[in-house]
């Protein structure tokens, strides 16, 4: 078996959202190591534009649209999540083993 993103979901533990910040906690199981990756918030990646016409004659509404614009932490369709994207953050922390088809936490692994 050749690694997969279900291998990621397997060492994720946890995730904490606050206003600023996502942290995803990633444990491996053979050694009981856990690894935090920690990235900025952002409710939305760019994809929204407004004219200045909107934010200046409806600025509540170009708020509402962007903060409250949903975005995917952890879902079916992983390519893009933010799951993800702290485990690429944290990627060289964990190897690929073959033998046990799934990361184990590098410093433990020969």
């Amino acid at each position: 078996m050749r690694e997969s993103n279900e291998s990621i979901r397997e060492l994720l533990t946890r995730v904490k959202v606050d206003k600023f910040h996502v942290s995803c906690y990633f444990r491996c199981d053979v050694t009981n190591k856990t690894v935090v990756s920690t990235l900025p918030f952002e409710p939305y990646e760019g994809k929204i534009e407004f004219t200045w016409q909107e934010i200046l004659l409806h600025p509540i509404q170009s708020y509402n649209r962007y903060y409250h614009t949903p975005i995917t932490i952890y879902g079916n369709d992983f390519s893009e999540t933010i799951v993800l994207k702290c485990f690429e953050k944290i990627r060289d922390k964990f190897v690929w083993d073959r033998e046990l088809s799934r990361y184990i936490y590098k410093e433990w692994h020969v």
